[in-house]
């Protein structure tokens, strides 16, 4: 199977759009719609339904998580391969640089994701970058099991083995169908009480407790209100629910920019704990790249007021976003 079509299909995917798709791969929206119909020839099968947005057919569904698995596999062998030609070349003095894998969840942290990523990349052209899109069960696995060296993740990872520094706070949305009654108060916002009974999607089991704390507002167990039959992990598994008016999300106001679909509304919750997103890295970790990346990030912080949180700073697993900000 070829993995630029894998590529492609798993970018529209997860965009739900295939100009956005395209722009991400640095290809032609006409390419990427060439690759996916190629791949739909190949299976014998529709994976994509050309709605707006894009969403996987169950074929399309069950394809993506194998996509998911050779793609990582496939960047894998090329490292692996890569590190012993170049160990071996005659006159070899040095061990080839390895790529700093950066996770990111969802957004990350708005527009300083890119800009830390990208005042990296400056700083050192020589190391390559990967990127790798996290989902929510990876709220801290991702770092703890080796995945990736740096991740921008929210909230703060309930884990000793992370250190967290506070990048953004901002204040909770909800985003619901355009047609439930709840959309009206878009403008003028919604309460907790408001969003209680909300049909929130689930997670699957092994989600990380503070993540699905911060998912739906702190209530879990006996408290926990209504939940979608919808499972989700990924943003975009999100959106797919609420505009099809079978569940609803929450995220940080930033949210509402990066996931504009057709049919989604996203309403402030007025009386919600602000939350932060974090840069987490696994504590004692002494990698001279993985230090220069968060001494960048953290400058930005520092000198662009639209990414300062309040009283930002560094806090380690089991910390929350509130007691950062006093």
């Amino acid at each position: 199977m070829d993995l630029r079509l894998l590529s492609s299909f798993l970018a529209v995917v997860e965009e739900g759009h295939f100009a956005r798709a395209a722009a991400r791969l640095f290809l032609s929206p006409p390419a990427v719609t060439q690759h996916v119909r190629r791949l739909e020839s190949d299976l014998g099968t529709r994976l994509l339904t050309r709605s707006s947005p894009v969403v996987p057919t169950p074929a399309g569904e069950r394809l993506a998580g194998h996509a998911r698995a050779l793609l990582q596999a496939a960047d894998a062998a090329v490292d692996d391969v890569c590190e012993l030609v170049e160990a071996g070349r005659p006159g070899s003095r040095r061990k080839p640089q390895r790529p700093l894998r950066v996770g990111i969840m969802g957004h990350g942290s708005a527009e300083l994701t890119p800009a830390a990523i990208n005042a990296y990349r400056r700083a050192r052209p020589e190391v390559p970058v990967r990127i790798r899109q996290l989902d929510f069960t990876e709220h801290a696995t991702a770092l703890v099991e080796d995945r990736v060296d740096v991740a921008f993740v929210r909230p703060v990872p309930g884990d000793e083995r992370v250190r967290a520094d506070v990048l953004t706070t901002e204040q909770r949305i909800v985003a619901v169908h355009a047609r439930t009654s709840l959309a009206d108060a878009a403008a003028t916002g919604a309460t907790l009480a408001d969003v209680a009974e909300l049909p929130f999607f689930r997670v699957p089991g092994h989600t990380p407790r503070p993540f699905t704390e911060y998912l739906y507002f702190g209530q879990v167990g006996d408290g926990a209100g209504r939940r979608s039959a919808d499972c989700a992990v990924t943003p975009q598994e999100v959106l797919t629910g609420v505009v099809t008016g079978r569940a609803a999300g929450s995220g940080l106001k930033s949210f509402a920019r990066y996931y504009a679909w057709p049919g989604a509304v996203f309403v402030p919750v007025l009386d919600a704990p602000w939350e932060s997103s974090y840069l987490a890295v696994r504590a004692g970790d002494d990698d001279a790249e993985v230090r220069i990346f968060r001494a960048l990030t953290l400058a930005l912080v520092r000198d662009a007021g639209q990414y300062l949180a309040p009283d930002p700073g560094v806090v380690t697993g089991g910390a929350r976003a509130a007691d950062v900000r006093r």
